[in-house]
């Protein structure tokens, strides 16, 4: 199982989460695509648009499987200062 946890942060708090699960057998999906579909869904259902991944949310999440998207990540206004992702919990063969 591979989870993903998301969160809203406005003035150093959180003001919404929420937690994604990909139950796909490790076989089908490597872990790039896991993350990039966690994300999709969790945008989804926080009603926000998809962000785009710069540098330094790449070497950032390589480096400690979490990273923040700031209000520079996403072309339409969002009503918080950033958005930050977590992988949690992954499958075995990572």
């Amino acid at each position: 199982m591979f989870r993903m946890w998301v969160k809203e942060w406005k003035d150093n708090h959180m003001i919404r989460d929420i937690t994604i699960c990909d139950a796909a057998d490790p076989s089908e999906k490597n872990r790039t695509k896991k993350v990039f579909d966690t994300l999709e869904e969790a945008c989804y259902e926080l009603d926000v648009a998809k962000p785009i991944w710069l540098n330094v949310n790449v070497e950032e999440f390589k480096r400690i499987d979490k990273t923040r998207f700031s209000k520079d990540s996403f072309i339409e206004e969002v009503p918080f200062d950033y958005l930050e992702i977590h992988v949690i919990e992954e499958d075995d063969d990572f």
